[in-house]
């Protein structure tokens, strides 16, 4: 493929995308056709079958490209030093995370509702998983003598951050994203990390 057409592929891919997302917006996501995005991103039908299955193809590539919105930015070594969790790293991490959600925040708020929301809960439980089992794996975990299962602590983390950032994209809050960082790393860092045998590096 030149350069030349893979570029014009690239734009073709990102005017159905911007379609998608506007009219996501408009009408919401039940009741777009293909034929809507189509007229919207000024395009055939063929010219979107060459990019996207369906429908649910597209839908299924944006969520992809926001859950990796989330996890490009979780680097292990940056974050975790022997125990030692670097919090000032991780503020800049969430920040950076929710700086992306507040420029995309119609698509956000469509994959954050019903059972799209359950999905991104559970895709990112999994990418938490793979991310830190061995550091999970090697901190003995025990709240007075009751170990604590290590899906019960990533079940536990993932809800908090879905449970606020819902609540960031749905009200009317002028909160910055570094502020709802701050407060998320304080919400988890105050008492639970330090159950968990990790050090916290203020």
């Amino acid at each position: 493929m030149s350069k030349k057409t893979d570029l014009r592929v690239k734009r073709t891919h990102k005017m159905i995308i911007d379609a998608f997302f506007h009219l996501v917006d408009e009408k919401g996501y039940d009741c777009i056709t293909i034929q809507d995005i189509a007229d919207e991103a000024m395009i055939n039908r063929a010219t979107f079958y060459a990019h996207f299955k369906d429908k649910q193809d597209l839908y299924e590539q944006i969520f992809d490209f926001a859950i990796n919105a989330f996890t490009s930015v979780i680097d292990t070594e940056q974050i975790i030093v022997s125990n030692r969790i670097k919090v000032k790293q991780i503020e800049f991490l969430l920040t950076h995370i929710y700086v992306n959600i507040q420029e995309n925040k119609n698509f956000f708020l469509t994959i954050m509702d019903g059972s799209s929301n359950e999905l991104l809960r559970k895709k990112l439980a999994e990418i938490i998983y793979e991310k830190y089992a061995d550091i999970f794996s090697k901190l003995k975990i025990t709240e007075n003598d009751i170990e604590v299962p290590i899906d019960f602590i990533i079940e536990y983390m993932t809800s908090i951050f879905i449970g606020t950032l819902h609540w960031w994209i749905t009200s009317d809050t002028d909160m910055s994203p570094n502020h709802l960082a701050r407060l998320v790393i304080k919400l988890v860092g105050n008492g639970h990390l330090t159950v968990l045998g990790i050090e916290i590096e203020k």
